[in-house]
């Protein structure tokens, strides 16, 4: 096993890994990562009265996020970060997605109407990541460490609580926080950490997985893992905008906003990978990588619109699942990409991963999702922190946890702003950006300057000796 020089990392960013440790690795990121790029769509589906179509949504959305992660991995053309990237829905559009459907449905609108204008107007709001990422040079006043590591940071804890939410049992379980889910998560949790902490490279490569898979298996024998079948169909082509093309310019303005929140939280992401890659984030190939990122989540967007996925962004989960490993190499997010396509292919393959015990799943994700936190609090620390940088990481966090903790702080605010603001990352991440372009920066005391001692003479080290 290569050992890495770059921060006690197995393998380094631009290492490559035999397949099979490769493939271990990948498959890591996959169960981190694929219920939540199967969540959106079946939570706008299921709210638009999709039912029919949703199993190609499904099947869609897998396919774009590994064409996407694919794209990530590699920088051909300056497209692309070059980094373990693995793309998928974002959250962030679920709400402004169900009520722009939700309202072409009172206008008489058929189903296929409905994904007709909201796969149109993604495809249009993809233009703004593409747009943006040609700006990060002008742009890095604003995308400062103190910035982007609080959304990084705030992106951690929001994740901590989904996580924690499966641990119990998942949403509406009838055993929610039953002894049995809570002792279930702990034990797959116990596992992944006992294992990760081994001296073995293998045991450290696949402790993820053989984590969950100890925790399914113990799922299986207590009667906590039903197995619900397959489905009927064994494989699906895509289509290329099979439900035609419309446009809304009502509907396309809050999701082009939300597109723009969102390349703040990839900025966040792209960062800490970069970081805990062992990489420097103040140097031009960083910035040239964050440019090559957030093109290439533009493009992953285009592509998910003509193949009636929802808008992709880059997932933070791969953070935690880096540090876990100690695999930053981007050789990796190849096979993740195929992974993901041959899923989005074969639907049966990710119908049973579908079906993972949410409290296994939650035991295995919670340390992820804290390294991702840390990852966050560490590039905000990359510099000591004056008066003006705590009071912006203060009122960053601040606002972030009210609305995560209290969302209903939101409730009596108008739809659009509700559905812009309802993520931790986006609130806090506006905040952080508005102080830092309000509070002047405080004025750095100019240091002494050392006075260098002229070269002495020959004669004169003489006398001195």
């Amino acid at each position: 096993m290569i050992m890495s020089d770059n921060n006690g990392l197995l393998y380094g960013l631009d290492q490559r890994l035999p397949p099979l440790p490769a493939f271990l690795s990948a498959l890591q990121h996959v169960l981190a990562g694929v219920v939540g790029v199967i969540t959106p769509p079946l939570i706008i589906g299921s709210a638009l009265g999709l039912g029919e179509w949703l199993p190609y949504l499904i099947s869609m959305s897998l396919l774009a996020s590994g064409i996407g992660t694919f794209l990530q991995s590699n920088r051909v053309r300056g497209i692309g970060a070059g980094m373990i990237c693995m793309q998928g829905p974002s959250f962030a559009f679920v709400g402004v997605s169900i009520a722009g459907g939700l309202w072409i449905k009172e206008q008489g609108g058929t189903p296929q109407d409905i994904m007709a204008m909201l796969f149109g107007v993604n495809a249009v709001a993809a233009l703004v990541p593409m747009v943006v990422s040609r700006f990060i040079e002008p742009l890095k006043r604003i995308f400062t460490p103190v910035v982007t590591g609080s959304v990084i940071a705030l992106i951690g804890i929001s994740l901590i609580k989904v996580s924690m939410v499966n641990w119990c049992g998942g949403t509406n379980a009838q055993d929610f926080a039953g002894l049995g889910n809570i002792a279930l998560g702990a034990g797959t949790l116990a596992v992944i950490v006992l294992l990760s902490c081994a001296k073995n490279s293998w045991l450290r490569l696949s402790s993820v997985v053989i984590g969950m898979g100890a925790g399914c298996l113990v799922a299986l024998l207590s009667g906590k893992f039903h197995f619900e079948g397959v489905g009927d169909s064994w494989f699906r082509l895509p289509e290329l905008f099979p439900f035609g093309v419309q446009f809304n310019g009502a509907i396309f303005l809050p999701i082009a906003l939300i597109s723009l929140v969102c390349v703040l939280e990839a900025v966040g992401d792209l960062t800490a990978n970069c970081m805990i890659s062992g990489h420097s984030i103040s140097n031009a190939e960083f910035r040239s990588r964050l440019k090559g990122g957030i093109m290439a989540d533009g493009i992953s967007c285009l592509i998910s619109a003509m193949l009636c996925a929802f808008p992709n962004t880059t997932f933070a989960q791969n953070n935690g699942v880096i540090q876990m490993t100690g695999v930053a190499s981007r050789y990796v997010g190849r096979y993740i990409g195929v992974i993901l396509v041959l899923l989005g292919l074969f639907p049966p393959f990710g119908e049973l991963l579908r079906q993972i015990p949410p409290p296994v799943l939650g035991g295995a994700t919670m340390v992820m999702f804290g390294c991702v936190a840390v990852a966050g609090i560490r590039i905000i620390m990359q510099a000591p922190l004056d008066r003006r940088d705590v009071l912006i990481v203060a009122l960053t966090f601040g606002v972030g946890l009210v609305i995560h903790s209290v969302p209903e702080f939101l409730d009596n605010f108008p739809t659009f702003i509700s559905n812009l603001l309802g993520s931790a990352a986006a609130s806090g991440g506006l905040v952080a950006i508005v102080l830092s372009l309000v509070i002047p920066q405080q004025k750095k005391a100019v240091a002494p300057e050392e006075v260098v001692p002229e070269e002495r003479s020959s004669d004169d080290r003489a006398r001195s000796l």
